[in-house]
């Protein structure tokens, strides 16, 4: 490969699926048992809000902190660029994401509300 080893390329894709498995494991224990779509597990009416607005937190949160490493690296705070591009790159997936889901939101309303009753 140009100017890329393979060790890093290994250490990078071991971190990914390391927060990809702590991702997994932080959203298993609101799933519960039974519950899930149209589950008889015992889920409140506000699981998805919450669940909605924690995400939001969260990507927020990434916003935030991609723009407090930049203002770091162009204030001389640091020399990281690699974190600040990490940074940069987590809050634009992170928003990616939400976009698509209030995309996919958006669109389920639309079908719902066309539907004939």
């Amino acid at each position: 490969m140009n100017g890329i080893s393979t060790d890093g390329v290994m250490a990078i894709r071991n971190a990914i699926l390391q927060k990809n498995n702590a991702l997994r494991d932080v959203t298993a224990p609101q799933t519960g048992g039974a519950g899930g779509i149209g589950g008889a597990g015992g889920t409140k009416p506000g699981d998805f809000t919450d669940a909605l607005k924690s995400a939001l937190q969260q990507v927020d949160g990434l916003q935030n902190k991609a723009g407090d490493a930049a203002a770091a690296f162009e204030s001389g705070q640091t020399t990281d660029i690699a974190a600040v591009m990490l940074a940069k790159q987590q809050a634009s997936i992170g928003f990616e994401a939400t976009l698509q889901v209030r995309n996919k939101l958006l669109s389920a309303y639309k079908d719902i509300m066309s539907m004939p009753v």
